[in-house]
C-alpha cells in the first residue's frame, strides 16, 4: 500500500536510465553501507524493472516505493511486491538501523541506548 505523500529520498535506481541516485544529505552514512544500499536497489531494478526508491517518511518509517511507465510491459508487479518483502526480511537490522539514524540525527528525537 503506497503512501500519499513523498517521502525524503534516501537512494534509488532507475532500470529506464540504468542510474543509481544516493542523497548527499546523507553523505555521512558509512561507504560500506552506501555500497549495500546499492547493491540492493540496482539488483532489483535489474530484476523486476521499473524505478525503486527508498523514502524516509515524516515519522522516520522508511518505505520501498516502486514507479513504472505506463508502457512498460517487461515490470513485473507480482515479483516486485515479493522482492520488496524479501528484502524487508533480509535487510531488517539495516533498514532500523536507518530510520533510527533519521529520526536521531534529522528529526532530532530523543532515544535510549535500548533502541
Amino acid at each position: 500500500m503506497e503512501e500519499e505523500t513523498m517521502g525524503v529520498v534516501l537512494c534509488g535506481a532507475n532500470s529506464y536510465e540504468e542510474k543509481f541516485y544516493f542523497n548527499e544529505q546523507f553523505s555521512n552514512i558509512p561507504s560500506d553501507i552506501k555500497d549495500e544500499l546499492k547493491a540492493m536497489c540496482v539488483l532489483f531494478t535489474e530484476e523486476v524493472g521499473g524505478i525503486l526508491t527508498l523514502e524516509f517518511l515524516a515519522d522516520g518509517r522508511l518505505v520501498f516505493r516502486t514507479r513504472v511507465d505506463d508502457y512498460d510491459f517487461y515490470y513485473d508487479e507480482i515479483e516486485s511486491g515479493l522482492q520488496i518483502s524479501r528484502l524487508q526480511k533480509e535487510k531488517e537490522k539495516l533498514l532500523e538501523a536507518l530510520e533510527l539514524y533519521y529520526r536521531a540525527m534529522v528529526l532530532k528525537e530523543p532515544f535510549n541506548e535500548e533502541q
